[in-house]
C-alpha cells in the first residue's frame, strides 16, 4: 500500500493545564505526510507547531501536555496502521527513534554532555536494532561520514561541548537517521546555524529523503527555507491551520491574510537590487508609515584601525599560554553618522568580538578607536565609564541581558539612573516615551521579563540601549533569535529611530537578506580579517572576493523556483584559528575594485 500516508493527524487538540485553568496549545489541525514527501508546517512562536509534533512522538506528556482529542494515525514498517494517540507507552518506546526519528531545535540540549558522540550514536542501533558493540560503531562511523563530518573517527570519541553548534546539529541529524526511520521529524533544525552550514544541512536532509524515501515533517519560521525544501505546506496561526497547498501554490498564490502577512515580512536577497539606501519593509496592515530611504551624513562617527583581539590559550601544568585565538586580526573601518555598517561571516569568524572590543568589553591587543573625536583605547577606567554614554549595545539573547527580577520599566531607567542624567520625573516621561517608541504598551512597565514574547523583550533592549541618546549602538545578531513578523517589525522600528534621531548602527549579522535590507556599508568577515569592504550594493550586487561568493551562493532565497542544488555548494572547512605563541600573520592589504569597495589581496586569502 504505496498509496497510503505514513501520518495522519485528524482534528489534533492538545491541551496544557495551568493554575488558571486549560490552555489550549493546539485547537483542531488536520494533514497528512506522504512517503518520500517534505511537508512544511510553518506559524510564528506560540502557533503550535513543535505541540504538533511533540503530539505525534507522544512527548507532549512530558512537558505538561495532554491529548485532549483527535487521532494520530501511523503506518508502522509491518503495514499496520495505529493511533498513536492511545498507544501505550512502552510501544511508543519501540516506535521513538526506531520508526520515528526526531531532530531538535537545540542541539546542546538534545545531546548528553557526558557521553561521547560514539556512545550516543550506538545507543540506539544496539537497543533496537539488536546489534553488537562492534557493529554499531562500523554503522555509527558509516552515519557520520553520510552527514559529511570531518575526521570522523575521531569525532566519536570526543563529547559534545568539543563540537562546533553546525557539527553537533549534524550528530544529532545522524542520530535520528540511526535506525533509518519512516517518518522524521525536524523541529527548526537549522534555526540557530550559519547561512553556509544551513544550506549543507538542508541539502544533506534532501539528498537523504531521496535515498532512504523517508517522509519528512519539517517545522520552520524561516520561509526561505521553506522554498528550498518543501513539497507541501501548512500554515498555521494560534494552535489552527489556516492554509495548504503546495510549496507554489502557497508561495505564488497564498489565498489566507496571516499567509500574506507572513509572506510580506519576508526580506528577500536581491530585493533592494538597483537601491543604494536602505528602506524600511513594507508590512501589511500598516498603511502609514514611512518608507523613505535613509540617507545618513558623510560625517565619520566611529574609526577602527588596525584592530587586534585575541584570546590566550592555557595548557600545560603551570597554566602558561601556549597558543593564541586570533579572533580580530587587523580590522580597520570607518562609520559615519546616520549610517548602517554591517559586519557579516559565519559563526567565529570574529565579528562579535570585533564589535566588543570597540566598545572595550573585550579589551584589545592593539589598534586605534576613535568616536567622535575620542580615542578610546587611551582612555582610563573613569573615563571609558563616561564614553559609554554615547555608545550601546543590544545583545543577541534578551532575555539573557534583562534581569529576570526587574521591573521592565526600572530597567529602561537604569542607564540614567547610573548616570544621574535625569531628574527621577523627568526618567519617569523618558521611560514612558522610550515604551511608545518601540510600540509597547505603558502597562508593560510594571511587567517582568518572562510574562513578554522575545520579540517584546527585544523591544525592551532597544528601548534600554536608547535611554541615554547614544550616537552609536552595536546590535549584535539583534534580530536572529525572533520570528519573521517580528523581526520584520524590530528592524522596521531601529531603521525609523536612525532615520528620527540620526543613530548610527554596527549591524553584526549572519542573516544576508537582513543585511542587504538595512545597510548602507558592509564588511564581510573571515577568520578575524574583513575579507571585503564597501557599500552594500556594490559588495551584493559585484561580490569580488571567494568567500563572499560563497556566503551569497549559500543563502536559501524564499522563491521555490530557485532552489539550490548541493553541486553549487562547495565550502572549504574554515582553517583553525588558533596559532603558536611566536606566530605574527601578514597585515591586510586590499587593493580598490570600485570606489570605497576594497577586497583583501594579502597571503592570508581564502
Amino acid at each position: 500500500m504505496l498509496d497510503q500516508p505514513i501520518a495522519k493527524i485528524e482534528n489534533l487538540r492538545v491541551e496544557f493545564q495551568t493554575k488558571d485553568g486549560p490552555v489550549v496549545g493546539v485547537e483542531d489541525v488536520s494533514f497528512d505526510v506522504n512517503p518520500g514527501e517534505t511537508v512544511c508546517i510553518v506559524g510564528e512562536s506560540g502557533s503550535g507547531k513543535s505541540v504538533s509534533s511533540l503530539s505525534l512522538m507522544r512527548l507532549v506528556e512530558f512537558g505538561g501536555g495532554e491529548i485532549a482529542g483527535g487521532r494520530l494515525l501511523f503506518d508502522r514498517k509491518e503495514g499496520e496502521q495505529i493511533n498513536l494517540a492511545d498507544t501505550d507507552q512502552d510501544l511508543m518506546r519501540t516506535i521513538r527513534g526506531n520508526e520515528i526519528g526526531m531532530i531538535f531545535q537545540e542541539p546542546m540540549t538534545a545531546l548528553n554532555p557526558v557521553f561521547t558522540v560514539g556512545r550516543q550514536l550506538t545507543e540506539g542501533l544496539r537497543l533496537h536494532k539488536g546489534l553488537s558493540k562492534k557493529e554499531a560503531e562500523a554503522r555509527a562511523l558509516d552515519l557520520l561520514k553520510q552527514v559529511r563530518i570531518p575526521e570522523p573517527e575521531r569525532r566519536l570519541k570526543q563529547y559534545p561541548h568539543e563540537l562546533s553548534g553546525g557539527m553537533r546539529q549534524r550528530v544529532v541529524i545522524a542520530m535520528a537517521l540511526a535506525c533509518e526511520p519512516r517518518l522524521l521529524i525536524a523541529d527548526e533544525p537549522t534555526t540557530a546555524l550559519d547561512v553556509t552550514i544551513q544550506a549543507e544541512i538542508l541539502a544533506l536532509m534532501d539528498r537523504l529523503k531521496r535515498e532512504t524515501g523517508t517522509a519528512v515533517m519539517f517545522i520552520t519560521h524561516d520561509m526561505a527555507v521553506v522554498a528550498q525544501m518543501a513539497d507541501r505546506v501548512v500554515v498555521m496561526f494560534r494552535g489552527n491551520k489556516v492554509e495548504e497547498g503546495t510549496v507554489k501554490e502557497i508561495f505564488e498564490n497564498p489565498q489566507h491574510d496571516y499567509t500574506k502577512a507572513l509572506l510580506a515580512a519576508v526580506p528577500k536577497l536581491g530585493e533592494m537590487k538597483g537601491k543604494a539606501l536602505p528602506e524600511p519593509m513594507k508590512l501589511l496592515g500598516r498603511e502609514n508609515q514611512n518608507l523613505d530611504p535613509i540617507a545618513g551624513t558623510d560625517e565619520p562617527l566611529l574609526e577602527v584601525k588596525n584592530l587586534v583581539t585575541r584570546f590566550p590559550v592555557k595548557g600545560g601544568f603551570f597554566r602558561r599560554t601556549v597558543a593564541n585565538v586570533h579572533a580580530v586580526e587587523d580590522v580597520s573601518f570607518t562609520l559615519n553618522k546616520g549610517r548602517t555598517l554591517s559586519l557579516v561571516g559565519e559563526s567565529g569568524c570574529g565579528k562579535s568580538t570585533a564589535g566588543r572590543s570597540i566598545l572595550r568589553l573585550v579589551e584589545p591587543q592593539a589598534g586605534h578607536i576613535n568616536i567622535d573625536g575620542k580615542d578610546i583605547m587611551a582612555l582610563d577606567h573613569n573615563e571609558l565609564r563616561a564614553a559609554r554614554l554615547d555608545m550601546q549595545m543590544i545583545f543577541q539573547d534578551p532575555f539573557a541581558s534583562l534581569n529576570p527580577q526587574m521591573m521592565l520599566g526600572d530597567q529602561v531607567a537604569e542607564p540614567m539612573r547610573n548616570y544621574g542624567t535625569h531628574s527621577s520625573v523627568e526618567m519617569q516621561k523618558r521611560v514612558e516615551m522610550l515604551f511608545d517608541r518601540v510600540e509597547l504598551p505603558r502597562s508593560f512597565l510594571r511587567r517582568f521579563p518572562h510574562e513578554l514574547s522575545g520579540g517584546q523583550r527585544q523591544r525592551v533592549a532597544i528601548a534600554r540601549a536608547l535611554a541615554l541618546n547614544p550616537k552609536l549602538i552595536i546590535a549584535d545578531e539583534a534580530v536572529s533569535a525572533l520570528d519573521v513578523s517580528v523581526q520584520a517589525q524590530v528592524l522596521n522600528l531601529m531603521m525609523e529611530l536612525q532615520a528620527e534621531l540620526g543613530l548610527s548602527f554596527l549591524f553584526i549579522s549572519h542573516d544576508m537578506a537582513v543585511v542587504e535590507r538595512v545597510s548602507h556599508d558592509v564588511g564581510v568577515m573571515y577568520l578575524g580579517r574583513i575579507v571585503e569592504l564597501g557599500p552594500r550594493q556594490a559588495v551584493f550586487e559585484d561580490p569580488q572576493h571567494p568567500y563572499t561568493q560563497a556566503l551569497m551562493q549559500a543563502v536559501p532565497i524564499a522563491d521555490p523556483n530557485q532552489r539550490k542544488s548541493e553541486r553549487e555548494l562547495n565550502f572549504k572547512p574554515i582553517p583553525s584559528p588558533i596559532h603558536p605563541v611566536g606566530y605574527e600573520p601578514g597585515p591586510s592589504e586590499y587593493k580598490e575594485v570600485s570606489p570605497g569597495h576594497f577586497v583583501l589581496t594579502s597571503e592570508s586569502g581564502y
